[in-house]
């Protein structure tokens, strides 16, 4: 799952475009394309089953709508672009094929792109891209990955890599998004995002709920997010999978245009970009979020945890990533706004996790979970504990740069979570080196510092049993027999290399 297997052949696509215009613009055009052939793909897959059954009409929108599939207009399917994909006109087509898309699924107005006409999009070029588009995309096989979040996720490091700047959004890696959906169990409520990238939070908490036997109409999704094209995407990505969604009238700052003034979420779900610098702070020092202090004017780490504090329901629930730094910065206004959200009672659980798990950044990472409620969040009494989880040593390599965690992981953590909860049967017991509850005096004692590994200690290590006179003789042994097989080794390449000419 860590790529799958056309990323780079997308992105190939990107490439051609690079001559006639710059990476942020040939972004929106080349996600726009695989948003038509992903559509297109979905619309033909039904469109020949509905052939094969003589009782049904291949053309009646109706049978497309009641399966959550778009309706996609003759102008508009792929197989009409791509056999027009040499004419000078292609640029138009693609235009008219958007809009014809957008006039028939209300869900989409105003999202998709219309720009493929302009003088600046070289036509011979865009052609070669819709050739490339070969594979399938749309698919009942392709549907039951996150494809649009997949291919956004590889594309947003190469476009950043491309543009010069760092990668400052990006869609969070899916295991990632996994544990902490598994984690919280976003069931039945509000559940918002503040900074939704391409949606993947919603993705993942519905799969969750389908997994569970829940209802997805007993959940409301809200988000909010500050990039256009990103908007965009995560407007198609939901409209896709047919979740209903209120993502705010257009793309707007978190901090400075929020959309859902009147929330509260039962469920909150984030991964704020790490460590942003330039947010504004000076517009908003007497803001209603800041309850716990005012943060940095140089890091928005503690303005994201306000806010989201803020967005929380009596009994709500928040897990979100962010920057290790988060855990242990002592500089007077974040230490001031840790200590208060400690001794609020506010903070349930940390996790720390290792390196390598996105893209776009190697930067080490850690999951906050905050509460309202800890009376009433499980059965268990957990008033002034917080639960530190060391997970730094779990994941999996899954190419030379970039690491995943598999099920049993995820449940590894998760479970831990759930027992001290009291949400399982499991009984929570302390693990050296992994997990550990500490009492709010505690924390207090380290300086507000929420590091796990200040808590969780070092893992048992087995006691070695074997005494040391039979240690060394065993180990002396050993050597022997290996120091033997390589004599013997090299008296037979002697030998071969005597009987073709070679003396040694």
């Amino acid at each position: 799952m860590a790529t799958i297997g056309y990323e780079e052949k997308l992105w190939q696509a990107a490439d051609k475009l690079r001559g006639s215009m710059d990476a942020a613009e040939y972004k929106s055009v080349v996600l726009g394309l695989i948003f038509l052939k992903y559509v297109s793909d979905s619309f033909e897959e039904k469109y020949e089953e509905l052939q094969g059954d003589e009782y049904a009409d291949p053309e009646d929108k109706d049978e497309y709508m009641a399966e959550n599939i778009f309706w996609v207009p003759k102008e508009a399917r792929w197989s009409y672009i791509n056999s027009n994909s040499k004419k000078p006109e292609i640029g138009q087509i693609i235009d008219k094929a958007m809009i014809a898309i957008e006039k028939e699924n209300e869900s989409l107005k105003g999202v998709l792109p219309k720009d493929f006409s302009r003088p600046a999009l070289d036509k011979d070029k865009l052609g070669g891209i819709i050739d490339l588009f070969t594979f399938k995309v749309g698919d009942a096989e392709s549907r039951k990955q996150d494809v649009l979040g997949r291919v956004y996720e590889y594309f947003i490091s190469k476009f950043a890599s491309a543009e010069g700047k760092n990668a400052g959004e990006f869609y969070t890696p899916s295991s990632v998004v996994k544990l902490l959906v598994e984690m919280i169990e976003p069931y039945k409520g509000r559940i918002y995002d503040p900074c939704c990238g391409s949606g993947g939070m919603f993705v993942q908490s519905e799969r969750f709920i389908e997994e569970h036997q829940g209802r997805l109409d007993d959940i409301a999704i809200y988000g909010q997010e500050y990039n256009l094209t990103t908007w965009k995407l995560a407007k198609m990505n939901l409209a896709i999978r047919g979740i209903d969604n209120d993502l705010g009238e257009s793309h707007a700052d978190t901090f400075h245009n929020d959309q859902h003034k009147g929330l509260k979420a039962d469920y909150i779900l984030a991964n704020p970009p790490f460590n942003a610098s330039d947010w504004g702070q000076e517009r908003l020092l007497e803001n209603y979020r800041w309850q716990f202090g005012i943060p940095p004017k140089g890091n928005a780490n503690y303005a994201w945890i306000q806010h989201i504090v803020s967005k929380l329901a009596p009994s709500g629930t928040a897990g979100f990533v962010l920057a290790n730094g988060s855990m242990s910065t002592s500089s007077t206004a974040e230490l001031e706004i840790r200590k208060n959200l400690i001794e609020e009672d506010l903070v349930e659980c940390i996790v720390t996790l290792p390196g390598q798990l996105f893209y776009s950044t190697q930067i080490p990472v850690c999951l906050w979970f905050l509460t309202k409620n800890k009376e009433k969040n499980g059965k268990n009494e957990r008033k002034n504990e917080i639960l530190f989880i060391d997970a730094r040593d779990i994941g999996h390599m899954v190419s030379r740069t970039l690491k995943e965690f598999s099920a049993e992981e995820i449940n590894k953590v998760s479970n831990v979570f759930h027992a001290w909860r009291g949400t399982i049967d499991e009984q929570y017991e302390d693990q050296a080196g992994f997990c550990k509850v500490a009492t709010i005096d505690e924390v207090r004692s380290h300086e507000y510092i929420l590091t796990p590994g200040r808590y969780v200690g070092l893992a048992d290590v087995e006691e070695d049993s074997e005494p040391f006179e039979q240690k060394m003789e065993r180990i002396t042994g050993e050597l022997g027999e290996q120091f033997a097989k390589s004599k013997e080794l090299e008296e037979k390449i002697r030998k071969s290399l005597e009987g073709i000419g070679y003396g040694l």
